[in-house]
């Protein structure tokens, strides 16, 4: 039996109240306050997964009671990183072989860099799978919206970054035309070099405004590491699918309120195989998890314990070669999620019949 653990952090005041109902009658912020004072604590043992090979893991969510929000002001060397080290520990005592970080725990500071250095086992920060979870999402979501792929254009707002390169190569190939945005200039014209030279179909083309490149695209990827907001909802095609992987986020939350003909993701859901229960709530269908927390499974499955993606570097044959062990151990992009919690199928069906009607409406004007 292979183990591993995983950490994870309330989101938003609904990740506290769904654990203690009675917490709903609080002010948020006296809620997010209290919590940040516990230690990290096992939250749920996880069972029953399985991959077709025949080997099998277990392990165990490990919370760090600290909200995002919290998180993103709270000094990382002083308050933030202990608390991950704490967490860490508690995984090794729980008997993990490796742990995986989730949500900001892997944004914030060096990516898990000083985290891994602190502790006896591997750590990853899944975001080698997270990388090819979102380009199949999206192009799967693009399929979804009757989107053809070969024919599509597509656009990457953070070209330049470590998951943008990694998303640019997976995605070269598969769509007409890419779109590589960010703020070098220089860079940009690097990264479309190297993807010319991999002699696919797709043509590329480089530019430095978010907003224009997104204007005309049917998929967009954002994985800006700017701080602000780069797309507002008058940015979007209709139609369009936007895979938003940023943390923090790159697209304004005003175009899932304000556009209902474009559909907006975070990235894949994926299906974990075996008859897994994971004894806790965190918005998912039951058997589905994020990207992140499942590279960690893959790795304890494939006994490859070892830190497989950290800091700031996540290498295109990295990403192809979690996507091929996913698939070996049962694996798969089985749905879509947005503000971590499953889209259902119902809303992805009307945002495809309201940008059907949105496309009429241009025509006919």
């Amino acid at each position: 039996m292979e183990r591993f653990a995983f950490v994870l952090h309330p989101l938003r005041n609904v990740d506290f109240t769904r654990r203690f109902p009675a917490l709903n009658f609080l002010p948020e912020p006296i809620v997010e306050k209290g919590f940040s004072h516990l230690p990290p604590f096992k939250a749920s043992h996880i069972t029953g997964v399985k991959s077709p090979t025949g080997v099998e893991a277990e392990g165990w969510f490990v919370v760090v009671p600290v909200s995002a929000s919290l998180m993103l002001k709270m000094s990382f060397r002083e308050e933030i990183l202990p608390r991950l080290i704490r967490a860490g520990r508690l995984a090794e005592r729980l008997g993990a072989g490796i742990v995986g970080l989730g949500a900001f725990t892997k944004v914030v500071g060096d990516r898990g860099v000083s985290v891994a250095k602190a502790l006896d086992i591997p750590v990853t920060t899944g975001n080698s799978y997270t990388t090819a979870s979102a380009v199949d999402g999206a192009l799967l979501a693009a399929e979804r919206m009757g989107i053809v792929a070969s024919e599509a254009e597509a656009s990457v707002v953070g070209a330049t970054g470590a998951i943008g390169q990694a998303a640019a190569a997976a995605l070269a190939g598969s769509v007409r035309h890419l779109s590589l945005v960010g703020r070098r200039v220089d860079k940009l014209q690097a990264i479309k070099r190297s993807l010319d030279d991999l002699g696919t179909h797709t043509e590329i083309s480089i530019g430095t405004d978010a907003r224009i490149a997104a204007r005309t695209a049917d998929v967009v990827l954002t994985v800006s590491s700017a701080t602000g907001v780069l797309l507002e909802p008058e940015d979007l095609k209709p139609g369009s699918v936007v895979c938003d992987v940023a943390r923090p986020r790159n697209v304004s939350e005003k175009v899932h309120e304000r556009r209902r003909d474009v559909l907006v993701i975070d990235g894949g859901v994926i299906a974990v195989p075996g008859d897994v229960d994971f004894h806790f709530d965190f918005g998912f269908p039951p058997g589905y998890a994020e990207a992140c927390i499942a590279e960690t499974m893959i790795l304890a499955l494939e006994r490859r314990y070892e830190p497989y993606t950290l800091g700031l570097d996540i290498r295109p044959g990295r990403v192809r070669e979690i996507r091929d062990l996913a698939r070996r151990n049962g694996f798969s992009v089985a749905g879509f999620r947005r503000f971590e919690r499953a889209i259902p199928d119902e809303e992805i069906d009307a945002i495809r019949e309201e940008a059907h009607r949105a496309r009429r409406r241009s025509t006919s004007a």
